[in-house]
């Protein structure tokens, strides 16, 4: 049943709680909003912008609303025209500046506006060709990344090598000097393709406005009041536009939560919400603090989770079950323990859409999505390619197929498996960095844990065997799409509820992620676990393994941010209790924590990836043989020039310098050196070797 238009300005306001109508009832000047998780932002500010036009303060095509996402810019015009205003303009950031773009590029180049480039990956992979840089589809896609962030932090190559060493930034295993270059032959392609890309657009705009002054005024005649919502997720990119936009007016109003940063990857930063009262000297700053999402057991682990968030929130719902914690042997326990669990809530009369899945990373959605597949429970993959359907699994298939023909039995299976993925990108040790090249690695690991769980049930199982269990995990992963449990990563997550929520792999390592390196980097993991708590209505469930594979020693630890909430989640929290079939019970005890790699000179904490790699601090001289040096450096030379490549291409710089730091005697030794991948060890580690030992 539709709800009846307000016919006045005090109906706008009927119905909201003291810090909404706090929001609501003041339409001009600044204001911050620094809104907690479920708290009612969209409809504060959209009852914001309706009593402005509603009382005559504001006129509705004069209002820009800046969203992040197209769903929720289609849901705010939504929930507009249901208050009688119709004629707001709410738009991300791209589309807003695209259409502005669009509109005066005549007036301000001339000539018709340049054409956008879909995807970068085409043009990349052409400038990456120019360089003769080798680099496969899982690199590209990384380089195309890190341009993105480049960009967005208003970075240029020019400033990139400096950025990149202070960062230890290695995008694709390239060191900043190739990775600006790269950079600056991707501008090439594109301006000899007479394209731009998405950050072009923005870049573009705030080139335009900054030079010609009569389109800044034109856009700002027409917008006179702004409205900002994410504002924790704005780049500096974004920013400058905003601030382009505005000029020197303060109408505007900015809504977020640096509770719920959790995009730093890709240049966004609280920084600009939490001083905006700084530099709006008379702002209003309200706080949005009555959650109406969640119930107080699921608000309490959340509070416990990030106690000292921006806001603590206040359950405004009934009581309800208590959330759990359970703990179970392995990650193919854990799967079909959620699974098992779905299924009975399904079997009670729970639809399938009300409960979702989430997971740190892309490669843990293997288990849960053959444990659903297995109980015939239907599943949507949000946020990402289902298992079988990725390119690095398809293009594995196709390889392991080709391998049964071969297997005569002499080698196991396991042995086989890895030898045949270390072909298509997957090494023994998991890549360093993030992005596509880690998400690639971990679904091939998924491949080879595989194996090594038939091997265990299996013994005899040959390759014909293993394919043909990968042809049926397949063929019974495909379920319907029009009602399904949402399997989904916690990033992809953020902005969404479901009644019931299952976080699975909650322990060290996967929260926070082993590459949270930095106290600010497992802050932010931390953000990430609240997101994914407060997506829980109803029902949540939180879950961990002890370890990988079926029968394997449990040597995985609950965990840290769920040390607050110990008493919220029973004893099982801390591992004290075990709810897998066949978990070890034992007692607890006090782990002594790892011993953080210092400098072999000084013995200071290595602050970053590069100085581990090396394994001594910048300033600190470096211990390896200069003559030795020098020869791995001439063998470099050599060998690019006779393969018409650069030599950073062979080895960078910073892999080069740790050879000659740890002088490697053996192939395996080799291998453990960050940047010596497995096809680089099969090209040049014979070699290198030989250099090594004088021969």
């Amino acid at each position: 049943m539709n709800q009846a238009l307000p016919t006045s300005a005090d109906d706008i306001l009927e119905g909201l709680d003291p810090e909404q109508l706090a929001v609501a009832s003041k339409p001009l000047g600044p204001m911050v909003v620094l809104a907690g998780a479920g708290t009612g932002k969209t409809r504060a500010i959209t009852h914001r912008i309706a009593y402005g036009v509603w009382s005559g303060a504001l006129k509705a095509p004069q209002v820009l609303a800046v969203t992040f996402t197209a769903r929720a810019a289609g849901e705010m015009r939504t929930r507009l025209r249901g208050l009688g205003v119709p004629g707001v303009q709410a738009r991300t950031f791209h589309a807003a500046a695209l259409r502005q773009l669009q509109f005066f590029w005549p007036q301000a180049v001339g000539g018709p506006p340049p054409e956008i480039l879909p995807h970068k990956v085409s043009a990349i992979a052409e400038a990456a060709g120019r360089l003769r840089l080798g680099l496969d589809r899982t690199g590209l896609r990384d380089v195309a990344s890190e341009v993105e962030w480049a960009k967005v932090s208003m970075i240029t190559a020019e400033r990139y090598p400096t950025i990149a060493k202070q960062e230890s930034l290695q995008p694709a295993g390239l060191d900043g000097t190739a990775m600006a270059r790269l950079m600056e032959a991707y501008e090439e392609v594109k301006a000899e393709r007479h394209v731009i890309d998405f950050e072009d657009v923005l870049l573009t705009m705030v080139g335009i406005l900054a030079e010609h002054p009569q389109v800044a005024s034109a856009i700002r005649q027409q917008y006179r009041h702004f409205v900002v919502d994410e504002y924790q997720d704005v780049n500096p990119l974004q920013q400058q536009l905003l601030d382009l936009w505005l000029g020197d007016r303060q109408d505007i109003c900015v809504v977020g939560d640096p509770a719920q940063t959790i995009y730093s990857f890709t240049g966004a930063s609280a920084t600009h919400l939490e001083t905006f009262a700084k530099r709006h000297r008379d702002a209003s700053v309200v706080r949005l603090v009555r959650n109406y999402r969640s119930t107080p057991q699921v608000i309490n682990v959340a509070n416990a989770v990030l106690p000292h968030g921006s806001v603590q929130l206040q359950a405004q719902r009934d009581t309800g079950p208590k959330p759990e914690l359970r703990t179970f042997d392995s990650d193919e326990a854990e799967a079909h323990g959620v699974a098992s669990a779905i299924k009975a809530a399904i079997d009670a009369g729970e639809q399938p859409r009300s409960m979702a899945v989430l997971f740190r990373t892309n490669g843990q959605s293997e288990a849960i999505e053959s444990a659903l597949a297995s109980a015939n429970v239907p599943y949507l993959v949000r946020g990402g390619e289902r298992f079988f359907s990725r390119t690095e699994v398809r293009q594995a298939l196709v390889l392991l197929r080709g391998q049964m023909r071969s297997d005569n039995g002499r080698r196991t299976l396991g042995d086989q498996v890895r030898d045949v993925l270390s072909g298509n990108g997957w090494s023994r040790k998991a890549p360093e960095s993030g992005g596509a090249t880690r998400e690639r690695w971990e679904s091939l690991q998924a491949l080879v844990n595989l194996a090594d769980d038939l091997t265990v049930t299996q013994p005899e199982a040959r390759m014909r065997e293993f394919v043909g269990e990968l042809d049926r995990r397949a063929s019974e992963q495909h379920a319907p799409t029009v009602e399904g449990v949402t399997l989904a990563s916690l990033h992809s997550a953020k902005g969404l509820e479901w009644d019931r929520v299952f976080i699975i792999g909650v322990s060290e390592g996967l929260l926070p992620i082993s590459m949270a390196d930095t106290a600010e980097r497992v802050a932010e993991e931390r953000r990430l676990l609240y997101v994914g708590v407060t997506r829980a209505q109803s029902h949540l469930q939180l879950s961990w393994a002890g370890s990988r594979g079926s029968g394997g020693r449990a040597h995985r630890r609950v965990s840290r941010f769920l040390a607050p909430a110990a008493n919220l989640l029973g004893q099982a929290a801390m591992g004290a209790e075990s709810t897998g079939a066949g978990a070890p019970k034992r007692k607890p005890k006090t782990s002594k924590p790892r011993t953080p790699k210092v400098c072999r000179i000084c013995g200071n904490l290595l602050g970053s990836a590069a100085q581990r790699k090396v394994g001594r601090c910048e300033d600190c001289p470096p211990t390896y043989d200069e003559a030795m040096f020098e020869k791995l450096r001439s063998w470099r030379l050599a060998t690019a020039q006779e393969a018409s490549l650069p030599a950073f291409v062979v080895f960078t710089d910073a892999t080069l310098t740790a050879i000659a730091e740890r002088e490697p005697s053996t192939l395996q030794e080799l291998s453990g050196i960050s940047g010596v991948g497995a096809r680089k060890l099969d090209m040049y580690g014979a070699q290198v070797l030989e250099v090594l030992s004088g021969l």
